[in-house]
């Protein structure tokens, strides 16, 4: 006598499809909605990078922009080189001293000067050194800078204008904003420029642009720690925004429609742009601004170095605003 057949059994049939449970499943088929986009699912890769990417943000509160920008922190090697480091007061976070280093008057006053700041003075391997600057010529040593905190270019200018409107501070607005330079020694030159001229603050673009590395520090001879610089994610916009707020844009270039010395907007909350020397300022920054200033030059000279013209140029505004 055949066994009796189970619910929801499958036989085989010689002449037709397999027979299936006749519906008695449908609630298992109604399935669980859409699937997770892959950052959602835990054992995803895009949810691992997620989570790190929630845990790489600023904590306590503290607006992204203002951390969007920060450098890789930065090594300083080689005698001459760290000793002068610390000679203009870069900040800095440790010293790597090699542990059989050959102690000359070099060697001497960099752990002199960083015993007095209370630098940590870390011993490390020439392996370990070498490891440590990617086979540069340390001869011992490395100095560890940190990475620098740039503020919003947006949120600096408008602060700046506010103290101005309420007078806490005396004269106008003075912003350097910089188009595509990418040498760090003009951005400490035009920093140290800023410091002497009463400038407010430097703006660079977030992107293919210079950052405050060691290099900026060193040239800037200190003014770094008296002068920020601010980033911004995009110049063009950013300069439209400040000119929102009331300042008046100002290029260099040598085939400028003014030139310097009739420069009548020094006396007004001010943005001076400077181009790479040779490329100049791009076209949509020279559209975004109000004149575009050309320094009187001898003939024979094609063109300044960016640095050397914003130093002119500073030095003119302050010249204008004494006598106003």
């Amino acid at each position: 006598m055949p066994a009796p057949k189970r619910p929801g059994a499958i036989r085989k049939n010689k002449k037709g499809p397999l027979v299936g449970t006749g519906g008695h499943g449908r609630k298992a088929l109604e399935g669980r909605g859409p699937t997770p986009k892959a950052e959602d699912r835990p054992y995803h890769k895009a949810h691992k990078m997620k989570k790190a990417a929630e845990r790489r943000q600023p904590q306590g509160g503290r607006a992204a922009s203002r951390t969007r920008g920060k450098v890789q922190e930065d090594l300083v090697t080689g005698r001459n080189s760290v000793l002068e480091a610390l000679r203009a007061d870069i900040p800095a976070k440790a010293l790597h001293a090699a542990s059989k280093i050959d102690v000359d008057d070099r060697v001497r006053e960099i752990l002199q000067i960083c015993a007095e700041r209370g630098i940590t003075i870390l011993e490390a391997s020439k392996s370990e050194l070498d490891r440590l600057t990617s086979d540069a010529v340390h001869q011992g040593v490395a100095l560890q800078v940190p990475a620098y905190e740039y503020e919003d270019a947006v949120e600096t200018a408008r602060r700046l204008m506010t103290q101005w409107e309420k007078r806490h501070i005396r004269r106008p607005p003075l912003l350097i904003a910089l188009d595509g330079i990418t040498d760090p020694r003009n951005l400490g030159a035009i920093i140290r420029s800023a410091s002497a001229f009463s400038g407010n603050a430097v703006i660079v673009p977030e992107r293919r642009s210079v950052g405050v590395t060691a290099s900026a520090w060193k040239t800037s001879a200190g003014a770094a720690a008296r002068v920020p610089v601010a980033k911004a994610a995009n110049l063009n916009r950013a300069l439209e925004e400040l000119k929102g707020m009331g300042y008046f844009v100002v290029g260099l270039d040598g085939d400028g429609d003014v030139q310097l010395p009739g420069l009548e907007l020094a006396t007004e909350p001010l943005v001076i742009v400077v181009g790479a020397e040779g490329k100049g300022l791009s076209r949509l920054v020279t559209e975004n601004c109000d004149q575009v200033v050309s320094i009187p030059i001898d003939s024979a000279m094609e063109s300044l170095n960016a640095s050397m013209a914003v130093g002119i140029t500073l030095y003119e505004v302050s010249r204008r605003r004494a006598g106003s």
